[in-house]
């Protein structure tokens, strides 16, 4: 009986060494690269209670992760090798500054990196293709400058890149064709310039935009069929749309306002199968296409084309649509009278049409009466302007009326010689 017990206790001390243990150990190249972040954050930058302050590398950081050291910041799953390696890097918003270009960014299982909403500075490392498993990228509003590594276009396996809110510049690289896992593309308010590369390999991509950039040139042909919305506003695209958008049958929102098209907005948008908003809006464009099939089978909720030089009358489609409740076409070049079917979409649109909730048609060369059934309208029921125009009598007492004076009969005669 005494050998029996001298044998369980000696096993039980030789297993401290000789059975696995239960809990698993960071493998050393990743707590490497993490004491390489940590380093490159400026210390006075590192606030009491941030996930970086409970970064202790006296103690294996995987091993930690529910003590009182290495609370937040990163994740660890254990690998097949039996050692822990850290899969997420997610820095919390605590105002850190410093440079990621120290990092060797050998994280081989790393899936997540975002270090959004802090003062991260400096260029975007090119060793951050190291990162072969990464899904998700994230870098937003920060103060990275520079270009854009065109090695980030070999992150095969990326679904979702921000580097949105920064200070980069340069063109777009080519090299994003190959992202070809991507959904989701966020390079809006940066300093980019040159042409958007062709993205038509993207297959995936649902969402991009590249707002508030110096993005020239024209509109690529050739654009992800996946596209469910497209926000590229301020830049100083030119040119026309492309024919191409018709066939992004996915399509729900298209944001070009703000830049330097022309010629006609074509009628495909008008009638696009699953079109809802349309913003053109601050262009040249300088009339509408109407599409023949007027029995509208258009989705579109909202089309804003104001600040264009869209000239001739007021395209009586646009009242057709079912599902239209805001509209604005100010300050553009229409003329000739109100359609009647306008008027009457605001006031009683019918069973099964949307009424306009905001109609905006200031700014024009509208003349003669305005349609009696609008004279009806309660300031609280619609939001409606028809300032700034040739009606022969728009008086102050009505709502829509107010906001500018109409135009005088010299402004009136120099786009529309006969008036009324």
């Amino acid at each position: 009986m005494g050998a029996l017990l001298f044998f369980i206790s000696s096993l039980f001390v030789l297993g401290t060494w000789v059975l696995p243990r239960a809990e698993s150990k960071t493998y050393w190249g990743d707590i490497e690269v993490l004491k390489q972040l940590k380093n490159g954050v400026h210390p006075n930058s590192v606030s009491p209670g941030s996930c970086l302050t409970s970064w202790d590398f006296t103690l294996d950081p995987c091993d930690s992760l529910f003590g009182e050291r290495f609370t937040c910041g990163f994740r660890c799953d254990l690998s097949v090798s039996g050692l822990s390696r850290v899969t997420e890097l997610t820095l919390d918003s605590a105002g850190y500054a410093g440079s990621l270009s120290s990092p060797s960014w050998n994280l081989p299982y790393l899936q997540t990196l975002d270090l959004s909403n802090n003062f991260f500075s400096g260029s975007i490392p090119g060793s951050l293709a190291n990162l072969t498993r990464l899904t998700r990228l994230g870098l937003s509003r920060n103060t990275f400058s520079g270009e854009i590594p065109s090695a980030i276009g070999s992150l095969s396996s990326l679904e979702e890149l921000y580097l949105d809110n920064n200070n980069l510049e340069g063109p777009i690289p080519a090299s994003f064709n190959r992202l070809v896992s991507l959904k989701r593309l966020e390079i809006q308010s940066n300093h980019l310039s040159g042409e958007l590369p062709e993205l038509g390999s993207l297959k995936n991509l649902y969402f991009l935009d590249a707002s508030n950039n110096a993005i020239s040139g024209y509109l690529p042909t050739t654009l992800p069929p996946s596209l469910i919305q497209i926000s590229m506003r301020n830049n100083t695209i030119q040119g026309t749309i492309p024919q191409s958008l018709q066939y992004l049958t996915s399509l729900q929102v298209l944001d070009l306002s703000h830049n330097e098209l022309t010629d006609s907005v074509p009628y495909f948008l008008f009638n696009h199968p699953s079109l809802q908003q349309l913003s053109l809006a601050f262009n040249a464009f300088t009339s509408l296409q109407s599409p023949s099939n007027l029995d509208t089978q258009s989705e579109l909720i909202a089309v804003d084309l104001n600040n264009n030089q869209v000239q001739g009358w007021l395209p009586p489609f646009l009242a057709l649509m079912p599902k239209l409740s805001a509209l604005s076409l100010e300050n553009n070049k229409l003329s000739g009278f109100i359609p009647a079917q306008y008027a009457w979409k605001t006031v009683v649109p019918g069973p099964g049409i949307a009424p306009f909730a905001r109609l905006l048609l200031a700014g024009n060369y509208l003349l003669g009466a305005i349609p009696r059934a609008l004279l009806l309208l309660k300031p609280d029921t619609a939001n409606v302007s028809l300032a700034d125009n040739c009606f022969i009598r728009c008086p102050l007492r009505f709502f829509f009326c107010q906001g500018a004076d109409q135009k005088s009969l010299t402004a009136c005669n120099s786009l529309s010689p006969v008036i009324p």
